[in-house]
């Protein structure tokens, strides 16, 4: 069994549980409040920024340099064209770019952002494309999750956001980093294996805890 089939089994029911979210379901359905996916473009934003700090440290400590060439590609891409997304949305909702600019990070957002970093700078290559993987894949699997379902006719806006995680670029980005993490994977040694399954799991409670922190609009006490 190789590294993914092992991990996604292992974590099977924690990523049914994320697609059973009430934030989740509710973009599916166009239930959710309008203040909570408000929320959580800014927080996405936020995470955004040092989301590619992460990218920008993978790509230069890639072994590969086919690796280092997609980790810099997905930076691009993510730079300049899904923080613009980012922006239009929030234009949407009324929300300016100084604004978005100035969002401060949610506990939880920079929790999230905090290991992630943290993985990059101090973990193992295996472990750095592991952390990633439940963000880039969680994505993927949510949109065509919620796809199956039908989009949400009555909420143009998450109905883009779903068509968004699952067009065919995406898609591509989504099982690149999947493929690339299990071949990864395949040539790791029992220790970095360990660190690498405990990387991905970190990373799949944390996008749990995204999307609570979403639903919730946690924010820091004042």
């Amino acid at each position: 069994m190789g590294f993914i089939a092992e991990i996604e089994e292992r974590t099977q029911s924690m990523r049914q549980t994320i697609l059973k979210h009430p934030f989740v379901t509710g973009i599916g359905d166009g239930t959710l409040p309008v203040d909570c996916f408000k929320h959580y473009v800014t927080q996405d934003y936020a995470y955004l920024i040092d989301y590619s700090r992460v990218l920008a440290i993978a790509s230069a400590r890639a072994p590969k340099l086919e690796d280092m060439s997609w980790f810099a590609g997905l930076l691009d891409e993510t730079l300049n064209q899904e923080m613009a997304l980012h922006r239009s949305y929030c234009q949407e909702f009324g929300i300016s770019a100084q604004e978005l600019e100035a969002t401060e990070p949610a506990p939880t957002t920079l929790d999230y952002t905090s290991f992630l970093l943290k993985t990059a700078y101090h973990g193992s290559f295996g472990e750095l494309a592991a952390s990633l993987l439940p963000c880039q894949w969680g994505y993927w699997e949510i949109g065509d999750h919620l796809l199956k379902k039908g989009l949400p006719t009555s909420a143009p806006l998450y109905a883009q956001w779903i068509e968004m995680y699952t067009s065919e670029e995406f898609a591509g980005l989504a099982h690149h980093i999947r493929e690339m993490t299990d071949r990864i994977g395949a040539d790791a040694g029992v220790v970095e294996l360990a660190a690498m399954r405990q990387a991905y799991t970190n990373s799949v409670r944390l996008e749990h805890r995204f999307w609570d922190m979403a639903y919730s609009l946690e924010g820091w006490e004042r």
